[in-house]
């Protein structure tokens, strides 16, 4: 039996990047279905294609809508529970595209925006999801947020805030969840190889030299996305049913909180 076998599963941010790893990743695991989730449909049916080429037996469906937007939570969720019956594993990749910048650099109108992308998307994700998951008395929340919430970095004051909110909102959702059967973790990676996202940072002036000096500290190899998508699979799996309220870095030794 493999591990995620009978799990349905919604996953956030789940149509590039971490998001699609860990679909990848619950799949392969023997998740029943999942729904993933992102803002753009030609990305989001990309996504499909790829995941029904791979996988072409798992039902896979794709629900759209911004995380960080109320309205918009509440109706993924509700699509997710159309589609799945129920909500077995949340797992929340929304959010952590911002470059880095000092403080004085960020406009006064951006920072709420960055706060909203980083951190209340998640926070709606899992209050939309949270009813449902109670009603069954069973749940596994996974959010993504990063090391920022430990470290504190130039260039991540804003940045760091909205991680490290993600981090006590989970250890939070841990305690208020566990007596209906609900757990809640949150992976806490550094830089990430293999993406988009890390091309793209890795080319930027500041945040380059930034991260370039980082990057040599990995001395147990560079995370990429594959490395969390099978953390992922074991929070969400039996194996790690006594867990919750945990903050795991994953970075390869760049930091060893």
């Amino acid at each position: 039996m493999k591990p995620l076998q009978g799990k349905t599963v919604l996953i956030t941010g789940g149509t590039a990047g971490i998001g699609k790893a860990c679909a990848e990743a619950m799949l392969a695991a023997g998740a029943d279905a999942i729904v993933i989730n992102g803002r753009s449909r030609e990305r989001g049916e990309r996504a499909l294609t790829a995941l029904a080429a791979r996988f072409p037996e798992a039902p896979v469906a794709l629900a759209l809508g911004d995380m960080a937007q109320a309205a918009d939570a509440e109706a993924v969720v509700a699509a997710a529970i159309e589609k799945l019956g129920r909500i077995d594993v949340l797992v929340n990749s929304t959010g952590t595209n911002d470059f880095p910048m000092l403080l004085h650099k960020i406009g006064l109108d951006d920072i709420p925006g960055i706060l909203q992308r980083c951190l209340t998307a998640q926070l709606l994700s899992c209050r939309a999801a949270l009813p449902h998951m109670r009603a069954a008395n069973s749940g596994c929340i996974i959010n993504i947020a990063s090391d920022a919430a430990k470290i504190p970095t130039p260039g991540e004051t804003v940045i760091g805030a909205a991680m490290a909110g993600i981090v006590m909102f989970t250890r939070a959702l841990a305690v208020e969840g566990k007596r209906n059967g609900i757990r809640a973790n949150v992976l806490t990676p550094s830089i990430v190889g293999g993406t988009e996202f890390y091309e793209r940072i890795m080319a930027d002036p500041f945040a380059g030299k930034l991260f370039g000096k980082a990057v040599p500290k990995a001395e147990l190899g560079l995370v990429d996305m594959t490395d969390l998508a099978e953390i992922a699979v074991f929070l969400a799996s039996p194996a790690a049913s006594k867990m919750t309220g945990q903050a795991l870095s994953v970075t390869g030794g760049i930091s060893a909180l």
